[in-house]
């Protein structure tokens, strides 16, 4: 949850079109325009990775398609 608020803070302040669509458990869906889809990547690994330090890392992987079904 830390990490989903802190992500759309810099979401905003970074003035994207892309959105938080949904959270299925631990995973999220985003709506992004193709103009965006990198920069959203790398601001979502870099903040959901550094939100809460841990004794072990946290590893996030990113998936990008037309459609939730499109994802393995």
């Amino acid at each position: 949850k830390k990490a989903m608020l802190q992500l759309s803070q810099k979401m905003k302040s970074e003035n994207l079109k892309a959105k938080i669509l949904l959270q299925v458990h631990d995973e999220l869906i985003f709506e992004v325009p193709q103009s965006e889809v990198e920069s959203l990547k790398a601001l979502v690994k870099q903040t959901m990775e550094s939100a809460y330090k841990l004794s072990v890392p946290l590893k996030v992987s990113i998936e990008t398609g037309s459609c939730w079904g499109d994802m393995h």
